[in-house]
């Protein structure tokens, strides 16, 4: 449609001009066919165009074929495609509401188990980056885990797992940034708990070392930095921190870092 725009202002551009003949027909036809009133044709060819990947024209006419074919066998097919040139657009709001959809409307339909996997798939295709709002990843995760409860055996389990895994990591590394902001700000309490918290949640993340050396961190900066009276407990909630550590991580990459932190808090508590 747009192109079409284009190449009737004049935008030429390098086309050549039996290219643009072509493109030009090919919007006369599309018009006509928008206001054609032979429904069938309007099927056969809305098909053609999804199956050649045009899903905006696909669409437009498929929205226009739902209510015509309602109660007929095609509604089926045309609902199940509808839903499916919104995911292919990345409109995964749109393409969730109607997979969604379609299975409150087809709840027997042999597309009804892919349909409820790709509702959770959508909310997984909107999770945004770690350091945004993760409503959406939550949602992910709670719609994977209800697909899975509801289909047992499916084939598309394993998927499940694996997507709900890259989920919880991703929420893991928005708490690790979270916690290394903390630390930056020098608010060592605040990293420690949301570090263990991260810890908790999800304890075997792979990200797990990189928590567990920022404890130990915080945990000796904190003590840096306290009054006489509490300088004792702190450094020796740094040196249990670099026991833990060291012994789950005994070849870290931080192992050299590691040990000097341990080292001064070992002089302090002398």
């Amino acid at each position: 449609m747009y192109l079409c725009a284009m190449l009737k202002k004049g935008s030429i551009g390098f086309l050549t001009i039996g290219l643009l003949a072509l493109l030009l027909t090919s919007c006369s036809d599309y018009q006509k066919l928008v206001k054609s009133t032979d429904y069938d044709l309007k099927y056969k060819k809305a098909i053609e165009y999804f199956d050649k990947k045009d899903y905006t024209r696909a669409s437009a006419l498929m929205f226009e074929l739902i209510p015509i074919y309602r109660g007929t066998e095609k509604v089926e097919e045309i609902s199940y495609r509808y839903a499916y040139c919104y995911f292919h657009q990345q409109d995964y709001t749109m393409a969730g509401y109607y997979f969604k959809n379609f299975i409150a409307s087809f709840p027997v339909s042999q597309y009804t188990e892919e349909c409820a996997y790709m509702i959770a798939y959508c909310y997984y295709m909107d999770s945004p980056h770690p350091n945004l709002d993760q409503t959406n990843t939550y949602k992910a995760m709670e719609e994977l885990q209800i697909f899975m409860n509801q289909h047992p055996t499916s084939p598309r389990v394993a998927d499940c797992n694996k997507l709900i895994d890259e989920l919880r990591e991703k929420l893991v590394r928005k708490s690790f940034d979270s916690a290394s902001l903390y630390y930056k700000l020098g608010e060592y309490k605040a990293a420690i708990s949301a570090l263990n918290n991260g810890l908790k949640d999800f304890p075997d993340t792979h990200y797990r070392e990189d928590l567990m050396f920022l404890i130990l961190k915080s945990s000796y900066d904190l003590a840096m930095g306290s009054v006489a009276d509490k300088m004792k407990e702190r450094f020796q909630n740094a040196s249990d921190s670099y026991q833990s550590f060291s012994e789950e991580f005994p070849d870290s990459k931080h192992k050299r870092e590691a040990e000097r932190i341990y080292n001064n808090a070992l002089k302090y508590l002398k």
